[in-house]
């Protein structure tokens, strides 16, 4: 008798760059923090934009979409994961809305682009660069890429549990997300992690995505930007939901933080 064919795994089946978009990221929410602090920032509208490490390019798309006079530049290293952005997220555009984006793929260390009011710096990827020369390099640059009243916005994260190693699950419908900090080395803040993602029938896929980081303290990097000649920083730091402890998804300007095991942030460098 034929050997029956083995069946394919959720795991087989499944697109690495859709579950990190729907797991990791947020464009629509974390587009209504950097559009609503500019505006209260500069006292006009946010209108171009600019992504950096980009990956997908889901945040500059989702950027576009929302304004008939929104434009944006998408800059990433990887062919691979942009040519799937623009498979993905270009084909579901209409003319008018491709027209108003960019999509580089270039080294956003050496890129030239068109002036933008604010550039993006998402998903703590400036941390892959490990040296205070080269993460100083980076924010002069951006700063380079910014109009006069432009901004740079970044996230960043700590909290004592970041010095850990560990794995965090969180479940959705029919995924399960596994950050796994793999290890963090406290002489020189290295560290790798890991996303793996689980499946009800069993099967995983296993790395991902994977990041070699320093872990960048604040102060870090607030004195880095204010190097690269931005004229201002502000730490924006997450509320607390009273009933549930946990964040509440509101960040304002803060000089001082809690002692949370884990927390993120957003920083604004203005030009």
């Amino acid at each position: 008798m034929p050997r029956s064919r083995k069946r394919p795994t959720m795991a087989d089946q499944a697109d690495r760059h859709e579950l990190y978009e729907a797991s990791v990221q947020d464009p629509e929410t974390e587009l209504e923090f950097v559009s609503d602090t500019f505006q209260a920032l500069s006292g006009r509208a946010l209108r171009r934009i600019r992504e950096d490490f980009c990956g997908t390019a889901n945040t500059a798309c989702a950027w576009v979409r929302q304004g008939a006079d929104h434009e944006a530049i998408a800059v990433d290293l990887d062919r691979e994961v942009l040519a799937w952005g623009r498979h993905r997220h270009l084909s579901a555009m209409d003319d008018r809305q491709r027209a108003r984006l960019n999509m580089l793929e270039a080294d956003v260390l050496t890129v030239e682009t068109e002036p933008v009011d604010a550039v993006l710096a998402m998903n703590f990827s400036y941390y892959l660069f490990t040296s205070r020369q080269t993460l100083r390099a980076y924010f002069e640059r951006a700063r380079s890429a910014l109009v006069e009243d432009g901004a740079l916005f970044l996230d960043a994260f700590g909290g004592y549990d970041a010095h850990r190693e560990l794995e965090e699950r969180t479940e959705y419908d029919d995924f399960t997300y596994v950050w796994d900090q793999a290890s963090f080395d406290p002489i020189n803040h290295d560290m790798t992690c890991l996303i793996h993602f689980e499946f009800p029938d069993g099967s995983r896929i296993e790395n991902a995505f994977e990041y070699h980081w320093r872990l960048w303290t604040l102060p870090e990097i607030r004195e880095l930007l204010l190097e690269a000649g931005f004229a201002s920083v502000t730490v924006y730091w997450e509320g607390t939901d009273e009933e549930t402890g946990e964040g509440d998804g509101n960040y304002t300007p803060a000089e001082t933080g809690d002692a949370d095991a884990g927390w993120i942030c957003y920083l604004v460098a203005r030009r």
